[in-house]
């Protein structure tokens, strides 16, 4: 019997299926009427949290300003960038231990200019980084009497 990647203990899955991407539009008005943001240029990172801590991958919305970039094929070209920086990093959320707290994330790319993958990557795993440790609750300090 022959075990797939996915089904080997230990393996990553690296995929993002369609299930994964944030599309109802009444999610995407809670996401942004609710949620907490920060920025880290050229992203801004918008999230809301679950309702407990899940090992699920959270929704996913990405988007790039048609106001910053009049062309389609660079706006799909930084989605696309996004994506698979994503794609290629959300293992860092989905296996944190006991699970992590996010419900649904956006990632808007609020630069001017299109920049390389390393650096999208780069600030793509800094804000994942930063999203576990502003939304894990931090322990309580035992107070001595």
């Amino acid at each position: 019997m022959s075990l797939s990647l996915a089904q080997m203990p230990g393996a990553r899955s690296y995929s993002f299926p369609k299930e994964e991407h944030l599309c109802r539009k009444k999610l995407i008005e809670e996401l942004f009427g609710r949620g907490s943001s920060f920025g880290l240029y050229p992203l801004r990172i918008v999230w809301l949290p679950a309702p407990a801590p899940t090992s699920a991958p959270p929704q996913v919305l990405v988007s790039v300003s048609k106001r910053s970039f009049k062309r389609a094929v660079d706006r799909n070209y930084l989605k696309r960038l996004m994506r698979e920086a994503y794609r290629l990093n959300k293992y860092r959320l989905v296996e944190a231990p006991g699970g992590h707290p996010v419900g649904t994330i956006a990632f808007i790319y609020t630069g001017k200019e299109k920049k390389p993958f390393a650096l999208v990557e780069k600030k793509l795993i800094s804000g994942l980084e930063r999203l576990l440790a502003d939304a894990t609750p931090a322990p309580a300090a035992e107070s001595v009497s």
